[in-house]
């Protein structure tokens, strides 16, 4: 566990040597930031509580367990490889975090096929994954970094399963990935504001 907390955080020190000095002092920018990174926060919380409900509804719950079914499944990792590179680019992570954002929410019809009851916890979700992506959006405009606009029409089609049990599990690793995107997107934003 150790040496995986180890390479996890490694690509985070080859940021401190990348200052971003039109950024660092710029009060609109870290009150975004700030804003953002606790908006992160709740939206980490809510993809816990789904992943949560279901371990507890479908008994989906240890991802090393899931392996085998997984390498069977078209489930895809958002990329956000520009958000922890030593030459980081703050208009190239945020546009690849809302690029990850547009992605998760189209997957998420799944989950709410999965888990009907709770709708409105994905839903509510959704609508925060698109708000952050809006101010994403606003904030590099303000700042006038390059901004690329996506089609409001999912462009990305939704997973399909050939069966039930295939289903389930891909709701499972949709959240896994969602999760850990979210964590490096979280981390990106946190160094910024520490700069």
């Amino acid at each position: 566990a150790l040496l995986l907390a180890v390479l996890l955080w490694a690509p985070w020190w080859a940021l401190h040597g990348a200052p971003l000095t039109e950024l660092s002092g710029d009060q609109d920018f870290q009150l975004f930031l700030q804003r953002n990174l606790e908006f992160t926060r709740k939206i980490r919380g809510d993809v816990a509580a789904l992943q949560h409900l279901v371990c507890d509804t479908l008994q989906l719950c240890k991802e090393d367990e899931l392996l085998l079914v997984r390498q069977d499944l078209d489930i895809a990792q958002a990329p956000l490889e520009q958000c922890h590179r030593r030459t980081f680019q703050a208009e190239t992570c945020f546009s690849q975090i809302r690029a990850g954002l547009r992605v998760y929410h189209g997957s998420l019809a799944t989950i709410r096929a999965l888990l009907p009851g709770h709708a409105g916890l994905v839903e509510t979700l959704q609508l925060d994954m698109a708000n952050l992506s809006s101010n994403i959006q606003q904030q590099m405009e303000d700042l006038g970094l390059a901004t690329v606009t996506y089609p409001t029409e999912n462009q990305d089609p939704v997973p399909t399963f050939s069966s039930q049990f295939h289903h389930q599990v891909g709701g499972f690793f949709i959240l896994a990935n969602f999760q850990r995107f979210l964590e490096t997107a979280y981390r990106a934003l946190r160094h910024l504001a520490s700069l």
